[in-house]
């Protein structure tokens, strides 16, 4: 992967995305969304006390085991606060916790998670765009609007069909923010924390919905008109 010609500044959040080349697919079944979530959490950590292999055939039980005694531990290239797969790209919200953290951290994810799928289907070459893109969170507002986005990729881009399937959207993070499931990946309070209850941060999510949704909409007829 080629250097960025822009340095990401530890301590800064960033809303990080990437696609598949020419917008294919990258994630096919569950099984892949599956692999690549369980190689997000191990790689998240700066020093991962075993190897990925190892990890990825631990029973259920040290996998959990794993992931708490890494949030206990809190030694993480990056802070996880939002994140969402989609079957042609990823979001995520991240906060770089040491110099070039983020860069080491989506190389080592995407490289393994391309690693798997070129030996699942028998290929060579890569899956995702060549440098990931990351735009710097600069306002709490844009933090907030940003978290919001994330969440409603699925509902704007149709691949739920009502609101109300987000709550069980299971590849993103924001049945995690709602209380929906014990696994918990994500550093939520920098969201949630502003937010009395979940379910007012749930309002804003879905007061956005239908305008996300528009907006996606006219972009694919543009993009199919030209």
């Amino acid at each position: 992967m080629a250097g960025r010609k822009t340095i990401l500044a530890t301590g800064e959040i960033y809303h990080v995305f990437n696609r598949g080349i020419s917008s294919q697919p990258t994630f096919f079944d569950n099984r892949d969304y599956q692999r690549f979530l369980n190689a997000f959490i191990f790689y998240q950590n700066r020093e991962p006390p075993m190897k990925l292999s190892l990890f990825l055939t631990s029973s259920y039980e040290n996998r959990e085991k794993f992931i708490q005694e890494s949030l206990a531990k809190s030694d993480f290239l990056v802070d996880n606060i939002s994140y969402c797969l989609m079957p042609t790209h990823f979001h995520f919200l991240l906060k770089q916790l040491e110099d070039g953290g983020i860069s080491r951290f989506i190389s080592n994810l995407t490289n393994s998670y391309t690693r798997f799928l070129n030996t699942k289907q028998k290929r060579v070459g890569p899956f995702f765009q060549g440098r990931f893109k990351a735009v710097r969170i600069e306002t709490n507002e844009q933090l907030l609007h940003v978290s919001r986005y994330i969440h409603l990729n699925p509902f704007a881009s149709f691949l739920v069909k009502n609101i109300e399937d987000l709550n069980s959207y299971i590849y993103s993070s924001f049945p995690e923010y709602l209380g929906k499931v014990k696994r918990e990946l994500c550093q939520k309070d920098m969201v949630l924390g502003q937010y009395k209850t979940k379910e007012l941060y749930y309002k804003f999510v879905l007061d956005q919905a239908g305008y996300q949704r528009e907006l996606e909409l006219i972009k694919h007829l543009i993009l199919e008109n030209r």
